[in-house]
């Protein structure tokens, strides 16, 4: 079960696609505009998106296109359903983001289990997201979009400095040698070694402000996440 958003201005369809997703047990919020959809997903959160590309104010495909550039929904699956079926339409929705591309006149027990495919895999995406993020007062480490929150603020981290932190912040207490944490967290392309190690310790420090003290230097050996209470 989720939380579906319909983009779709034909008011037959609109029900028909409300009654079925709500006999599926989805909760269900219908917009008849692009820009009453996107109000809507600025407004609450959402599992997925079904989306007509011809709408009345704004093309589907910017629409898809706005989602898409917007970090906060861009993980979200987008379906559209659209009277467009031209091999070059479809190429060009699933191109600009969307996830699958469903034509009308369509059979709703397809489409229902199309539905079901994207939303487990969001669902599941979001609980191994859930799992993996890790919260230490106010500070947010989330692995899923590559960023660190300072009372909601983003802090300007480098990939590195990233990975860096999110692995030793994974395994509080443990101390890694500057050669183990170059093994954990070099990816074969940019240049990371044992010296430039201390340097990207240093300036992590610096940008995590009030928890720099949590990334400890262990004399001789290397560096260690504090063990919290």
């Amino acid at each position: 079960m989720g939380r579906v958003l319909v983009i779709e201005d034909e008011p037959d369809l609109q029900e028909l696609l409300r009654f079925n997703l709500q006999k599926e047990g989805h909760t269900v919020t219908v917009a008849g505009t692009g820009s009453d959809g996107l109000h809507e997903l600025r407004r609450q959160p959402f599992d997925l998106v079904l989306l007509d590309l011809m709408l009345p104010d704004r093309d589907g495909l910017e629409v898809c296109r706005i989602v898409r550039g917007d970090e906060s929904l861009s993980a979200m699956p987008i379906i559209m359903v659209t009277a467009k079926g031209e091999e070059s339409d479809v190429v060009l929705g699933l191109g600009i983001g969307a996830d699958d591309y469903v034509t009308k006149p369509f059979r709703v027990k397809e489409l229902m289990a199309r539905i079901r495919v994207r939303l487990s895999r969001h669902l599941d995406e979001e609980r191994d997201a859930e799992r993996r993020r890790i919260q230490i007062g106010d500070m947010t480490i989330d692995p899923v979009r590559h960023r660190v929150l300072i009372k909601d603020e983003a802090m300007p981290l480098t990939l590195t400095e990233f990975k860096l932190l999110h692995f030793l912040a994974s395994h509080p207490g443990v101390v890694y040698g500057r050669y183990d944490l170059l093994d954990r967290i070099g990816d074969g392309e940019s240049v990371v070694t044992d010296r430039t190690i201390d340097v990207h310790v240093r300036n992590l420090r610096k940008k995590l402000g009030g928890y720099e003290d949590l990334v400890e230097t262990v004399r001789g050996v290397g560096y260690r996440f504090s063990e919290l209470p």
